[in-house]
């Protein structure tokens, strides 16, 4: 900028500005690209991507949410699309691609628009009626299930898990996942509430998936710390210590001057007797199985082992918690405040080695609040991609926990909410119309993507599906697998309400913050760090 023949310097040197229509095409540009790399994943019959990070690791997924966190992004509009995935996966666990899509779709009609002079301004505000609308049709199509309903549970999950590789390892997943959350079941004020926390997931290669348990108590990877203790304990009473079954030392150096070389015994028993008594508390109150979250000295070690207690050191906070949920017993900090009513309970304690490895399993628990999966599988990217299907179906049953109402999938629900967005804008006057119209447009994306990825041709797929909606209701959908128009409901494709309702907020919230973007200022790199790479960049002869 010059003033008066003077130049004046407002940015620093290197720093790029980009302004009015030109910035908007960029970011919008960018949004749509994330929007395409996460497109061929989609339904269950949608591709896989391989991932290569900088040190070579693989992953072979086809999950929208793992795809956008391990990608390297720079655009700062891309980076926003990402948000949108990572608040889908973080609140509902599903349903990221279909937000991604959405959104790139959303973005694509608004620039439509904005060739034709409509304001961003004027488009988000339809955009929002548009949304409202939805979400109100959402709520008038949704159906209760109720939670000892296992059959419609096992759809629920299945039609989350159509897309994932898993296999013939299909049900028996779904299976684990509908039990583990309806046993961490807890109720707040009159709601239901599950917490994943509350479900600890171990992988292990070898076997396979079929081969995958659940175990009503935890699994806790490490071993039992001295050969002499036992390493099966049935109608365990197990003590949970927060608190070291060592002599603590000073915090200062100090230093002990014994004249007497029978001053010394008398030293070292002390010691041992001090262990001895602490060992002593936990025998008197009846506990036969000590998890402990600090160290356990060697003599506690043998004084252990001599009352037939087994016991295990340096236990995660987070197991010992889940330990205390699962096993009914409280963690103790202090060896003086170990009573009875402290100890938990559980019908076997157990180390066995698993794999490579020597884990204690505590089973068996009566009424357990926290409970773990055992997940087995054969190749290691086969383990990776079984545990993000798991987390997916995981997630799934504790949004119906949370809200139990349903909608059918299939691309069904979508092509319901753009008819009834048609039908309703023409009561809306002016511009907005047309943002309200594009809305419904982009809904459709999702059929389109689904009929696209099944090698079906969308615009017959499209036509049939909106006369089928028109004849006979919202039920119908795509069905990939014959390349037919069919009712979701009883084929048994159905999605938890709160994902489809969370897709649709995300996906209007990430293209409305982007549409209001008309300016972007980018500060240069610093210089010192491109040096530094440059220095790191490894050479080859």
């Amino acid at each position: 900028m010059a003033l008066a023949g003077q130049p004046v310097l407002i940015l620093k040197e290197g720093t790029s500005r980009t302004r009015g229509r030109s910035a908007q095409r960029n970011n919008i540009t960018a949004a749509r690209i994330i929007a395409e790399m996460v497109k061929t994943t989609l339904g269950p019959k949608g591709m896989d991507k391989i991932l290569v990070d900088t040190i070579g690791d693989v992953i072979v997924t086809n999950d929208g949410a793992t795809i956008l966190e391990k990608m390297d992004v720079e655009h700062p509009a891309a980076k926003m699309i990402i948000e949108v995935a990572k608040t889908q996966d973080k609140s509902v666990g599903d349903g990221t691609t279909s937000a991604v899509l959405i959104a790139g779709e959303l973005l694509a009609k608004a620039e439509e628009l904005i060739e034709q002079k409509i304001h961003p301004s004027t488009i988000i505000a339809g955009y929002k009626k548009a949304l409202d609308l939805a979400l109100k049709r959402l709520g008038e199509i949704a159906t209760e299930v109720n939670l000892t309903d296992k059959e419609t549970l096992r759809k629920i999950v299945h039609t989350s898990l159509g897309s994932k590789s898993l296999g013939f390892g299909t049900d028996h997943v779904a299976n684990l996942a509908i039990d583990a959350v309806l046993s961490v079941i807890k109720e707040y004020d009159g709601k239901r509430r599950a917490d994943k926390d509350d479900i600890q997931i171990v992988k292990k290669m070898g076997k396979s998936i079929v081969e995958s348990q659940l175990i009503k108590g935890v699994v806790i990877d490490k071993e039992v710390v001295h050969p002499g203790m036992p390493k099966r304990v049935t109608n365990a009473k197990i003590a949970i210590i927060d608190a070291p079954f060592e002599i603590e030392k000073t915090e200062f150096s100090a230093e002990i001057r014994i004249r007497d070389p029978l001053k010394i015994k008398e030293f070292l028993d002390e010691e041992a007797r001090i262990l001895k008594e602490m060992v002593d508390k936990v025998v008197q109150v009846g506990a036969n199985v000590v998890f402990c979250q600090k160290g356990i000295d060697d003599a506690a070690q043998f004084f252990l082992a001599k009352a037939g207690i087994l016991a295990v050191r340096r236990v995660k906070r987070s197991d010992m918690e889940k330990l205390e949920k699962a096993t009914g017993g409280r963690i103790v900090t202090n060896f003086e405040d170990l009573s009875p009513k402290d100890l938990g309970e559980a019908a076997l304690v157990e180390e066995r080695k698993i794999g490579e490895d020597r884990m204690v399993f505590v089973e068996g628990c009566k009424n357990p609040k926290a409970v773990s999966i055992l997940l087995r599988a054969g190749l290691e990217r086969q383990l990776d991609e079984a545990e993000r299907a798991l987390n997916d179906a995981l997630m799934n049953m504790i949004t119906i926990v949370d809200d139990n109402r349903f909608v059918p999938g299939g691309g069904a629900v979508e092509t319901e909410l753009a008819q009834y967005i048609r039908e309703n804008a023409s009561k809306y006057s002016g511009k907005e119309q047309l943002a309200m119209l594009a809305f419904a447009d982009a809904l459709e994306t999702i059929p389109k993507t689904l009929a696209e990825n099944a090698g079906l041709d969308p615009v017959d797929i499209m036509s049939s599906l909106r006369s089928k909606h028109v004849d006979a209701g919202y039920k119908y959908g795509i069905n990939v697998f014959t390349g037919k128009v069919d009712d979701m409901i009883s084929l048994g494709v159905i999605e938890p309400y709160k994902v489809k309702a969370q897709a649709l907020k995300s996906s209007f919230e990430a293209a409305a913050m982007i549409l209001r973007i008309d300016d972007v200022v980018a500060a240069s790199k610093k210089k010192e760090e491109k040096g530094k790479k440059e220095s790191e960049t490894p050479e080859f002869d």
